[in-house]
């Protein structure tokens, strides 16, 4: 039997701004080492370069098909456009390796099902790089809300503010680009939102009625939703991508509390206290780390696959809403494991 090896092999498929912080991660990593970087714009690869110099001992590929076939590798991280995310993850895992993607995992839910299976008949390690995971307050949010501290969620309010329109949608930016892209920012930053809500709550979305506006460009701008989640809870879903510089501001109402987190700052609510600053906190990590460790036996993966096929049935009926101007149930899936 051949021995492991000392550190997991990583390739990058696709090196551009946002792949920079992955490498400087797993730089610290001491059984980690990225040994080749793959992207189709030199440019991508020159700014990665001069980012970190010790990028520069990787392996460099335009495409990722020969990367793939030429490099020896452990896993992969994949940093392309959303539309490009379910064919690399299918060949990646297809070649045995692990897999760690971008949000948003996949942008149909009938890809996030071909995807769940080929992870589950591959037995390799997948995740999401939804970094919210990892924050010590979700963390504390999640927990509390799961063992109902303060009994059932009865609403969420979701809102997500940036200045996406003006910076994703000029001329030769792949986020305007449908082709590309898979829709606007509710596909795009906006699925951090939709993901963190459902983890935190373990809420099941039933039902989405969804106003959207392009703006005039081809992809989603301007999104306000109503959710009806099947244990009878509401909520709204608030996404503005043409907005002044970036806010955010989630909040869970439960029977006797609430969790407000606005701007990374967590408050908690109770009839007892009235307003406070829970201090508590569990010990926070990163994707890169926790995706390393998983392959390696030594933790769980906490954003598995089931995250990004849940993320992608209510941006789908979103989406089907707006089109249609009618609600949009969820198209829920046996793939779905409420323990997740």
């Amino acid at each position: 039997m051949a021995s492991r090896p000392k550190k997991i092999r990583v390739g990058f498929i696709g090196a551009g701004g946002i792949s920079r912080g992955h490498f400087s991660r797993l730089k610290t990593h001491p059984k980690a080492e990225v040994v080749a970087l793959c992207d189709t714009s030199e440019k991508s690869i020159e700014a990665m370069h001069a980012h970190d110099p010790d990028s520069q001992a990787c392996a460099v590929f335009s495409d990722w098909k020969t990367m793939l076939h030429e490099v020896e590798l452990d896993a992969v991280q994949i940093h392309t456009p959303h539309t490009q995310h379910f064919e690399q993850a299918m060949a990646s895992l297809d070649r045995g390796l692990h897999v760690l993607c971008e949000k948003p995992m996949v942008c149909k839910v009938a890809h996030a099902e071909k995807l769940m299976r080929k992870i589950e008949a591959s037995g390799k390690v997948f995740g999401i790089s939804y970094q919210r995971h990892h924050q010590p307050e979700f963390l504390y949010i999640r927990k509390c809300l799961l063992e109902g501290k303060y009994g059932r969620v009865q609403y969420i309010t979701a809102l997500q503010s940036q200045d996406w329109y003006r910076w994703c949608t000029r001329p030769g930016v792949w986020r305007g680009i449908p082709e590309l892209s898979g829709g606007g920012q509710l596909n795009d930053s906006g699925s951090h939102l939709l993901d963190i809500i459902l983890w935190c709550s373990g809420l099941v979305p039933a039902e989405v009625f969804a106003y959207i506006d392009n703006l005039d460009s081809q992809v989603d701008i301007l999104t306000a939703a109503s959710v009806k989640f099947t244990n009878g809870a509401l909520g709204t879903l608030s996404v503005n991508g043409n907005g002044i510089g970036f806010y955010e501001d989630i909040t869970f109402y439960c029977d006797e509390g609430a969790f407000y987190m606005r701007q990374g700052k967590l408050t908690e609510q109770n009839r007892e206290k009235g307003y406070f600053e829970p201090t508590k906190m569990p010990k926070g990590t990163d994707p890169d780390t926790n995706w390393i460790d998983a392959i390696l036996g030594k933790a769980e993966m906490i954003v598995p696959a089931v995250c990004g096929l849940r993320v992608i049935q209510l941006t789908e009926a979103a989406w089907n809403s707006g089109k249609s101007g009618r609600p949009s149930k969820v198209k829920l899936s046996e793939l779905d494991t409420p323990a997740a």
